[in-house]
């Protein structure tokens, strides 16, 4: 196994990920640098933090150290990722963030489990649509967001699921979300998604944030005064 040190956090690769762009990415510094620079600009400790879609634990850790590993609650549905995660989180001092098994979907669901393409590589996974059967398609839990927002209660909410979150913003967010920072794919979904998000993030009290977007990484903050917890 090697392992990278990037913002003072140890991440350390399987095998099955040496020699690829994830690895190459990590030996450069530019592995996730605009999501870790966005968490440690906004949260504040003791914030209660979701993660969708965890990847190596290299942000979970990041976000951890800033609110507190126990107020952490990170998602990730790849099943080949959860034993490299677990190890990241232990090697970085952050086992008690909450790891949950499954793929976050939309409140409208219905199911219990979802079509889940793990991918060569980790980032190269997600809801598999409907009519296709990829070979490395899996089972995973389904986990609506309502449920994940109703449970956690979070004021910080960090994802990047390949394409999954057009399905995430349908109805309002909760009034506690202070800070919403996602990754867009939109070579997974037509523009009018961006537009279906940015409208639903206007509907609950929040607005564009500057300081935590950039390129396909879209940040968003609530408007006005928000009452403290």
């Amino acid at each position: 196994m090697t392992v990278y040190t990037l913002k003072g956090i140890e991440v350390g690769i399987p095998d099955w990920l040496t020699d690829t762009q994830i690895a190459a990415k990590l030996a450069s510094g530019d592995y996730e640098n605009k999501e870790s620079a966005a968490a440690l600009q906004r949260i504040k400790k003791g914030w209660r933090v979701l993660e969708i879609g965890a990847g190596l634990g290299y942000v979970s850790a990041i976000c951890a150290q800033a609110a507190g590993a126990e107020n952490v609650m990170s998602v990730e549905a790849n099943p080949k990722m959860l034993d490299p995660i677990r190890a990241n989180l232990a090697r970085n001092g952050q086992s008690d963030v909450t790891l949950v098994h499954g793929a976050v979907v939309g409140n409208a669901h219905d199911a219990e489990t979802v079509k889940f393409r793990a991918g060569a590589l980790f980032w190269g996974g997600g809801l598999v649509e409907e009519g296709t059967s990829p070979e490395d398609m899996v089972e995973v839990p389904a986990v609506p967001i309502g449920h994940l927002l109703a449970i956690h209660e979070p004021q910080f909410v960090m994802m990047d699921i390949e394409g999954g979150e057009q399905f995430l913003f349908e109805e309002k967010w909760p009034k506690c979300v202070r800070h919403v920072v996602l990754e867009l794919h939109l070579s997974k979904y037509p523009r009018k998604v961006v537009k279906k998000i940015v409208d639903c993030m206007s509907r609950s009290g929040m607005t564009y944030d500057p300081g935590t977007s950039s390129g396909r990484t879209l940040g968003f903050m609530r408007v006005g005064r928000v009452k403290k917890t």
